[in-house]
């Protein structure tokens, strides 16, 4: 196989909404991937690529953040080459890993921590119920992603802007609105 960690998926699987949604994901994150190693991947491109896709990997996978995240931490320790094939293989590894609802409402919490010093406690107390509201799944993933989308673009939270996982995929395919 010429891409063995390549994105693949049976297209009768993709009917499932939260598959779909993974699928689509995986391929946005392989693409970013490949233009950073043909850009030459230095050691400070990874650190920016694992910084910008953090909460995007915790929400599928604890264990492969902490894991990517030693990684990164001791790149210099790599080869490049090595560096490279690892790094790459547990991402694709724990992005393949469903992002749970639970998982989502980790990271949103997480998220909502950068404003707890800035917005109202009228806002914090709606920015929680809304995020309680998708873990008991009264509203779907992109209502709470919108609301902190808000904040981020309201405050300049200039870490949380360069997340994708507010942003894994173009909005237009709308694939958060069923998850």
């Amino acid at each position: 196989m010429r891409f063995p960690l390549m994105p693949v998926e049976d297209d009768g699987r993709l009917q499932d909404p939260l598959l779909r949604e993974n699928f689509i994901g995986r391929i946005f994150v392989f693409k970013r991937w490949e233009d950073l190693t043909r850009a030459g991947g230095k050691i400070r491109d990874i650190v920016h690529f694992h910084t910008d896709h953090k909460l995007l990997i915790l929400s599928h996978s604890v264990k492969h953040y902490r894991v990517l995240g030693s990684m990164v931490a001791a790149a210099r320790t790599y080869s490049t080459e090595r560096l490279h094939s690892e790094y790459i293989y547990n991402l694709m590894e724990g992005l393949r890993l469903i992002a749970t609802v639970k998982k989502n409402a980790n990271v949103l919490s997480h998220m909502m921590g950068y404003f707890k010093k800035l917005i109202s406690a009228d806002e914090k107390k709606e920015l929680a119920e809304v995020i309680e509201n998708y873990r008991a799944g009264l509203i779907p993933l992109i209502v709470p992603v919108t609301l902190i989308r808000h904040y981020v673009r309201k405050y300049n939270e200039e870490y949380l802007s360069r997340q994708h996982y507010l942003n894994p995929h173009p909005l237009e395919l709308m694939l958060r609105n069923h998850v």
